[in-house]
């Protein structure tokens, strides 16, 4: 027996949660775009052109920006119908209720604790080794200079969001200025000679391309991360239908531009023989442009520009906890506003501290189980709420609806399932492996809180206006 309820329109239940909505288009694309490059690219740069044995690497970065525009469009359906602090927790929330409770949501929830603190210690990680560039550290003090970076993030981000905002856009503008001067300098000694060496069969079909081109899928797919961070401040959006689409769209474009220049370039300068095998390729690639001073300015920019990645991952990650506690699936304080600058403090400071935890481990090591645990819990996860929501709340706002659905979404899971495979048995087990625990962890919490599938379902239809009841309101057996 399930318990229905039925809360007002997504307009007035956004004003009633307390939210500032100050994000546009602009700063909504920034938000995207920061989380997207940040320091990604000059960590898989090297490793996607090893991984694919040559330039025509950049295949790599193409396929991944196709599968995360079909992807995209999943995000923005869901987004702009569903605007809320949370994202995904909501869309899976509000389409597996009717058969599974909570458990859909609380396993986002679950996977998400570990695997977003995990991405942003790459950063943070990241920053502290260009930081060598600067100074010799040791081991413990890169990992406990990482651990700083991460306080200083969290400080910045206890403020209002009309502030984080404009911090926001000034942290893109950095992080544009950090990717026109790697343009600039790549160009200006640019060989085609080098940049399109490529090696004998490069192009020849066969198992070798396709392997190669999953493992390289992996790390494009890891830079793409990020296009629908927009969907995680929701609440804080101004005309969601239309901002969040859009931004999603742009920011994707936006950056397969940006990788895709910035690959074809540095091995322009770079021989891709050298920059496969570099560690620290922004400054290996500016060293050989404009000397030593080149390469000191772009570590600077560099980091820079991994600040702005991390920092807007944080923003939207602190979101997380916060719904889920509102939603009763967390434990209360988080859910949490400060009562002065309406921002979930408790939230924010909880993945800082597990973030802080996870600089403590290898930045190598990480990004395949990353990526393989985001799209078992939460990609290909939220392929199939759009689908269940198409069915079961037909009367549910839609100011963007999906082009030429059910294509995209189609093809954006063919994709996934791909790059999936391809991260490896190790991945692979530890995604299944960190699921099971999640299975156990929630059958303990479903347990004590008695909800399904030890208690009822509530089913609760948050975005239906009033008299527009999903198929299940005319079946007596479901409703109390």
């Amino acid at each position: 027996m399930a318990r229905r309820k039925q809360a007002a329109g997504p307009e007035s239940a956004v004003s009633d949660r307390g939210f500032i909505q100050a994000l546009g288009l602009f700063p909504a694309t920034a938000l995207n775009m920061a989380q997207m490059v940040g320091i990604g690219p000059f960590i898989t740069i090297p490793l996607i052109i090893a991984a694919i044995g040559g330039p025509q690497a950049i295949i790599g970065w193409i396929v991944g920006a196709i599968i995360a525009l079909f992807d995209g469009l999943v995000w923005a359906e869901l987004g702009a119908s569903m605007p809320r602090s949370g994202g995904t927790y909501t869309f899976l929330r509000e389409a597996f209720q009717y058969r599974t409770g909570r458990l859909m949501p609380f396993m986002f929830v679950w996977s998400t604790l570990l695997a977003t603190p995990l991405i942003m210690s790459t950063g943070m990680i990241g920053m502290t080794d260009y930081l060598g560039y600067f100074f010799s550290m040791s081991s413990l003090e890169s990992h406990l200079i990482a651990v700083a970076i991460t306080v200083v993030t969290v400080a910045l981000l206890y403020r209002r969001i009309d502030s984080v905002s404009k911090l926001t856009n000034l942290l893109w503008g950095a992080m544009i200025v950090t990717v026109l001067v790697v343009l600039v300098a790549a160009y200006t000694h640019f060989s085609p000679h080098l940049a399109f060496s490529y090696p004998a069969g490069a192009w020849t079909l066969n198992g070798k391309f396709f392997a190669g081109l999953g493992a390289g899928l992996v790390l494009a797919v890891y830079d793409y991360f990020g296009y629908y961070t927009v969907t995680y401040v929701g609440d804080e959006v101004r005309n969601p239908g239309r901002t969040i689409p859009w931004s999603i769209i742009i920011a994707i474009g936006g950056v397969l531009i940006i990788d895709l220049s910035m690959n074809v370039g540095i091995i322009g300068v770079l021989p891709w023989q050298v920059a496969e095998k570099s560690t620290s390729i922004g400054t290996d690639f500016m060293l050989r442009a404009w000397g030593k001073p080149g390469a000191a300015v772009m570590a600077i920019l560099i980091i820079v520009a991994a600040f702005a990645s991390v920092f807007t991952g944080m923003l939207g990650a602190s979101r997380l906890p916060y719904n889920a506690a509102r939603e009763g699936l967390f434990f209360k304080p988080f859910g949490r506003l400060h009562p002065r600058l309406r921002f979930p403090h408790i939230s924010l400071l909880a993945m800082g501290v597990v973030c802080a935890i996870a600089c403590f481990l290898p930045l190598t090591t990480i990004i395949n189980a990353l990526t393989a645990l985001t799209l078992w819990t939460q990609f290909i996860a939220q392929i199939a709420a759009l689908t269940v929501l198409r069915r079961r709340q037909p009367g549910l706002k839609r100011p963007y609806r999906q082009w030429l659905y059910p294509v995209p979404s189609v093809l954006a899971l063919a994709g996934w399932i791909y790059v999936f495979q391809a991260s490896g048995g190790q991945a692979i087990g530890f995604a299944i492996g960190w699921t099971v625990l999640g299975v156990i962890a929630f059958a303990i919490w479903a347990r004590a809180e008695h909800v399904w599938p030890f208690g009822p379902k509530e089913i609760r239809e948050e975005f239906l206006e009033p008299g527009t009841a999903g198929p299940e309101a005319a079946s007596p057996e479901t409703v109390t």
